[in-house]
């Protein structure tokens, strides 16, 4: 299906009246929200929503940590919110260091295991989510909800739209295209893999390169460094929306991939098996440790560098102290 999302061939045509009415049906939802006839809620402090407006993912997990990484580096005190895709409870709940993908999903439990001691908690309703982390703590600064686009019911100060290598494809709506939305649309800034951001992008936008870290990690926090992998077969395995993407860094690194699973987004791992037994290592995503370590402990996760445009931080800065400063003189929430 992603595959014949990058052109516009006869199977994606054929599906293209689908699209239509698809496309009617967001833009009455739409509406509904701007009128008031849906409900949306502001939780009381400046939200800045993480999203894409295509099908699967693009990469907006590592720019959520490292937008909490620099709101940190200013002294500022962040929170995630998400919904917690693929988890097994609908509860809302906070996000430990130890909290199982099952319990809370895969990218809040990353989140939560990258950033130590941030507030992360999950809802259906991410405004729930906020309403709990508040609670619990009260001196937040700025909510980062991962995901939620368009999420509307939650109110927010800034969007960052967050497109992979294939931007938005043929352009057409689902399920014809990759596209949840219609493309373009205004939002605070935009992140993309390519090398252009997407046509008709009048948003400020910042490029994005991902690479492999020189090392990986084991369950354990132990690191071994990825030249001592080459030369030697290695199983890897990802469950994420592109796995061939990691595939290709693994071997840009010079290993030597016996076997590449790809496996479908978010899989459980719960009944997953190493089709070698112990016989090569496995190699898979950070993503994908967080539920493999339980059973296989032994896996090594070689982490993503996300490296990002000079100015974007910088812009990102006079944004969110603009959102600061509205909310200082129009909710009450001193900056701390």
């Amino acid at each position: 299906m992603q595959r014949s999302w990058r052109k516009r061939g006869p199977g994606a045509l054929a599906l293209w009246p689908v699209a239509l009415l698809y496309g009617a049906v967001v833009a009455v939802r739409r509406r509904l929200y701007r009128s008031g006839i849906l409900a949306s809620e502001h939780p009381g402090r400046p939200v800045i929503v993480v999203g894409n407006v295509i099908a699967g993912g693009a990469g907006k997990t590592p720019v959520v940590i490292a937008l909490v990484r620099h709101l940190q580096s200013r002294g500022l005190r962040p929170g995630v919110i998400s919904r917690g895709y693929g988890r097994q409870s609908r509860a809302c709940m906070a996000v430990l260091a130890d909290s199982t993908a099952q319990e809370v999903g895969d990218e809040p439990a990353l989140i939560a295991r990258s950033c130590p001691g941030l507030p992360v908690f999950v809802a259906v309703q991410r405004i729930e989510a906020a309403r709990a982390l508040l609670s619990a703590h009260p001196d937040t600064d700025v909510i980062l909800c991962d995901d939620g686009l368009q999420h509307l019911a939650l109110q927010r100060d800034l969007e960052i739209c967050v497109f992979n290598a294939d931007g938005t494809g043929n352009g057409f709506l689902l399920p014809a295209g990759p596209l949840r939305e219609p493309w373009p649309r205004p939002v605070g800034f935009v992140l993309h893999a390519a090398a252009l951001p997407p046509a008709g992008t009048s948003s400020p936008a910042f490029g994005t390169r991902r690479s492999l870290a020189p090392w990986a990690v084991r369950s354990d926090g132990q690191h071994i460094a990825i030249r001592e992998l080459r030369g030697r077969p290695v199983h890897a395995v990802a469950a994420v929306a592109q796995p061939e993407v990691f595939f290709e860094m693994l071997r840009a690194a010079g290993l030597t991939l016996a076997q590449a699973e790809g496996l479908p987004d978010h899989y459980d791992f719960d009944s997953w098996e190493a089709l070698f037994g112990e016989r090569y290592s496995i190699i898979c995503t950070e993503k994908d440790a967080v539920k493999l370590w339980r059973r296989h402990p032994h896996v090594l996760a070689v982490p993503l560098v996300l490296d990002i445009d000079d100015g974007f931080f910088k812009a990102l800065d006079i944004a969110v102290d603009q959102c600061l400063a509205s909310a200082t003189g129009q909710l009450g929430t001193p900056r701390g």
